[in-house]
């Protein structure tokens, strides 16, 4: 006769131990669901409209000008905080209320904007505060010590957090505090980034921009009318002939929509202060004004660049070729501008590898049994199912501008930052320096020289310090 076993008591421990969620390997791929062709048609309708209505209004905010379109992406930035904010409070819920977590979470959020959004403004704004004298005495300051404003108002923050710590929330306090991390470090951080790129030049914000959405829609119309094969588990609908008909696509329109966006100065020319609807004017960048090329030139670079045993079995290919193709080819010529050539650039990005945004997307919506972010937009789900491709394409085309496109040159900003940094006495000596310089050019009148010179006295001397 089998003696009974004793069963072990669940501790309280284990009792009190949050909702563990399953991880999906463990769990059977479900089946895709059948849906009929009359449902694929409405869904389609559906997305077609908003797609276009949210086009229309991304135009609209570009026609507006920098600081307006900056704003949009500080506003898409609160959107998709406030989704996974969302999602981290249900990961993480607690039975009893958790002490400031929203205020907490948002607080962290926009002392980050803050630190982020300066960095890349800073210059445009010293033009802005120093036009007017009242601006520049409230506004200096605060725009000299921003990294140590920043670091104050996030220790700040810190200190809040351990003193809301109380017994048996900790494990839940922490987990909240991590997640606000994780959300603004993968989001909000990389995104900032096209806020630099609006500056140098609309274009460089609103090309990249645009390719990720023309890939979406080229990707997605192929994937609607010919797509067959799975492209990967993560996304069921995804299918190989809708990728690479969205990389092709999106490398026609690249080259295409980049020519036309370098004919507006609206477009190409760099903000250098915070005005709004003030019109651009400025001589185009050689990157914008068309160049012949050879193509056998342009070949042997490339070729040149790769490693001798590739580059001696093209060699092969090319020998093979009939000696009249061979001719025809050596003196083949293409007129482009070189911000086509640096579109196809961002298209592959857009089409290869910033799919993969996504892809995370929907395993971490997979990872919480969640079908979209949310329903902000029709037809297509939350803010963040629009945005997650953005965030690998901002840094990219960050990195991209200032690796390949961006020139070193002293603008008025940066002459202005770099006084900042200069003690009391030498700003006056810059000034008085520059004013006899200027006046040695007759740009402004010697008066005001003297005039200088009789408000400021002594401190008012040509003479650079021995020390």
């Amino acid at each position: 006769m089998a003696t009974p076993q004793k069963v072990k008591a669940p501790s309280k421990v284990a009792t009190s131990a949050p909702v563990e969620y399953v991880d999906d390997a463990s769990e059977p791929e479900p089946e895709p669901k059948h849906v009929d062709r009359k449902t694929k048609l409405r869904s389609f309708r559906v997305r077609t409209v908003s797609t276009v209505a949210l086009i229309g209004t991304f135009i609209g905010i570009i026609w507006s000008g920098h600081v307006p379109l900056m704003f949009f992406i500080l506003l898409m930035q609160f959107l998709v905080a406030r989704e996974l904010f969302r999602i981290a409070y249900v990961a993480e819920r607690s039975k009893r209320s958790l002490p400031l977590l929203r205020t907490q979470q948002w607080f962290f959020f926009f002392t980050a904007v803050f630190w982020l959004y300066l960095r890349f403004i800073k210059n445009n704004l010293l033009v802005e505060v120093t036009s007017d004298k009242t601006l520049a005495r409230l506004f200096y300051w605060a725009l000299k010590h921003h990294s140590l404003i920043s670091y104050s108002l996030y220790m700040a923050g810190f200190v809040g957090f351990v003193l809301s710590l109380k017994k048996g929330l900790y494990l839940h306090q922490f987990a909240h505090y991590a997640w606000t991390h994780m959300i603004i470090l993968i989001t909000t951080v990389p995104t900032s980034f096209f806020v630099s790129n609006i500056f140098s030049g609309l274009i460089w914000y609103v090309l990249p921009a645009f390719l990720i959405v023309a890939n979406d829609i080229c990707a997605y119309l192929a994937g609607f009318f010919f797509g067959r094969t799975p492209l990967i588990k993560l996304s069921p609908k995804k299918t190989w002939e809708g990728f690479i008909g969205g990389f092709l696509g999106t490398l026609v329109i690249a080259f295409f929509l980049a020519a036309l966006m370098s004919k507006f100065k609206w477009m190409t020319c760099p903000r250098k202060d915070l005005t709004v609807f003030k019109g651009l004017d400025c001589d185009p960048d050689e990157v914008f004004v068309p160049e012949t090329y050879a193509l056998s030139e342009q070949a042997h670079d490339l070729v040149s660049r790769l490693p001798d045993t590739v580059a001696t079995y093209l060699n092969l290919m090319f020998d093979a070729i009939p000696a009249g193709v061979r001719h025809w080819l050596a003196d083949l010529t293409f007129t482009v501008a070189p911000i086509q050539l640096h579109a196809l650039s961002l298209a592959s990005f857009a089409s290869i590898i910033a799919p993969f945004g996504g892809f995370f997307a929907s395993g971490f919506k997979r990872a919480f049994h969640m079908k979209d972010f949310g329903d902000t937009i029709p037809g297509h789900g939350g803010v963040t199912d629009r945005f997650d491709c953005q965030i690998l394409m901002a840094v990219f085309a960050y990195c991209y501008y200032y690796s390949y496109i961006s020139k070193p040159e002293v603008t008025l900003g940066d002459v202005l930052s770099m006084a900042t940094k200069l003690n009391d006495h030498d700003q006056i000596l810059l000034v008085g320096k520059l004013a006899n310089l200027l006046a040695g050019e007759g740009l402004i009148p010697g008066s005001i020289v003297d005039g200088l010179r009789d408000h400021l006295g002594e401190r008012f001397t040509w003479e650079v310090p021995d020390n």
